[in-house]
């Protein structure tokens, strides 16, 4: 039965491996007592390392030695890693949603300009997607009474249109 670390003991593992990954070398109580999430004594950190020894996530090479991460210390750091890392996809997942959303909105700014520019009806159609993304879009006027739009996507598609506009 997999025994549950609590915050500290957490800590504690977390800059121990971080230490090791950095050094190389087996990572003291005292070293540890520097790190800066930890307002804690040496001793109480010689605690909590002595009981992460016998739960198996570090281990001791030799007496005098500090301590490094086993397989299990280390299989935690990365699955804690992971669930991090799932929490930031979650997190741009739901801002890509949220810019998607936004794109609608630009799109309908972008036929308004087009129709006030033009004096003509405007209509913006989506298509479905089908592996094509828009890698550039720019906006031009070529001249006082021409404006122009060109978009490029990654298959290769290159766009071109011009309209001519009224003088306002």
């Amino acid at each position: 039965m997999e025994e549950v670390l609590n915050e500290r003991k957490q800590k504690i593992l977390k800059a121990i491996i971080k230490t090791y990954m950095e050094t190389g070398e087996p990572v003291g109580s005292r070293t540890i007592s520097k790190y800066a999430d930890l307002n804690v004594s040496s001793a109480t950190i010689r605690n909590e390392m002595s009981d992460l020894t016998d739960m198996g996530y570090i281990v001791q090479p030799h007496t005098s030695a500090g301590r490094i991460p086993s397989d299990k210390g280390y299989r935690l750091y990365v699955n804690e890693l992971m669930k991090e890392k799932e929490a930031e996809v979650a997190e741009l997942r739901d801002l890509i949603i949220e810019k998607t959303d936004k794109m609608d909105k630009v799109l309908k700014k972008v036929a308004k300009v087009l129709a006030s520019n033009t004096n003509y009806a405007t209509m913006v159609s989506v298509p479905q997607y089908s592996g094509n993304k828009i890698k550039f879009i720019q906006l031009s006027r070529m001249s006082e009474l021409q404006l122009g739009a060109m978009l490029s996507g990654t298959r290769s598609l290159i766009l071109k249109r011009r309209w001519m506009t009224r003088r306002s």
